[in-house]
């Protein structure tokens, strides 16, 4: 595989992350995982990168792992492939949980199995009507992985999750709605450009309160309320005499839209 299976686009702040093995449903494959985790490193440094978006080339989001792959290690009876193909998998997601910008997942069409989780593992996940999720893993004896034992629980509970992981089956675009799966249905025939203008909804916003966002919402999904309390005290004070808090408030009071962040 090379960078061409993984293409990459910074325009108007938003950075876009497309899957490019249509014939193959952007099945992951040889180092793909690696090069999508290098390039997440090197946005999650750049302050002029103000949100990131990953879709998929062509009719599918993502088909997850390339299984005639998988199954040349089974004929090896080798699984040292698969310890670095699940380390560099889980710095992905640890990635995508810690780095600052808000990624959204543009489902643009069916993510099965690591495909599906990878969209799990983002903060905002945006669908149309070609959108299908399936925890397919069970159908070829395996177990969810990309962290998805913990995002799809945290989404859907516990008893659902069980459900969708035993079973792998398919979740429809308006089914993966009302779950809570997706957090927007839009038409196909705008689908692209009401991705784009979500996006540019966040990048315009202020990255300082948008990252502590991100940190507390995963976070209080583990935390007391004692322990919410908190982190909502530390940073509302650190915030309040940044950049992007002296900016909101200045041009609330002079009624003009602000202008949050350095370009």
């Amino acid at each position: 595989m090379t960078d061409s299976h993984v293409l990459f686009d910074v325009t108007d702040r938003i950075a876009t992350i497309t899957l490019n093995r249509p014939e193959a449903m952007n099945a992951l494959a040889g180092d793909m995982r690696s090069i999508i985790l290098r390039q997440l490193e090197i946005y999650a440094g750049d302050p002029k990168v103000r949100c990131v978006v990953i879709t998929g080339a062509g009719k599918a989001f993502c088909a997850g792992g390339d299984i005639a792959a998988m199954a040349n290690w089974q004929d090896n009876q080798d699984t040292s492939v698969m310890e670095d193909t699940l380390g560099t998998v889980e710095a992905v997601v640890t990635l995508l949980r810690t780095m600052p910008q808000p990624v959204i997942a543009a489902v643009n069409g069916p993510a099965a199995g690591g495909g599906m989780n990878m969209a799990l593992a983002c903060d905002i996940r945006l669908g149309c009507e070609k959108t299908l999720f399936s925890e397919s893993f069970v159908k070829i004896g395996l177990i969810p992985d990309w962290g998805g034992f913990d995002t799809l629980t945290a989404l859907v509970g516990g008893a659902k999750a069980m459900e969708l992981m035993m079973t792998g089956e398919r979740i429809r675009a308006d089914e993966a709605h009302r779950l809570g799966l997706l957090n927007q249905l839009y038409p196909m025939e705008s689908f692209r450009d009401d991705v784009q203008a979500f996006a540019r909804r966040l990048a315009a916003g202020p990255p300082q309160a948008l990252a502590a966002i991100k940190r507390g919402v995963h976070a209080a999904a583990n935390a007391s309320l004692s322990q919410v309390l908190d982190f909502e005290h530390r940073n509302q004070v650190e915030l309040i005499l940044s950049d992007d808090a002296r900016e909101g408030m200045r041009a609330f009071l002079e009624k003009r839209p602000p202008k949050f962040g350095s370009d």
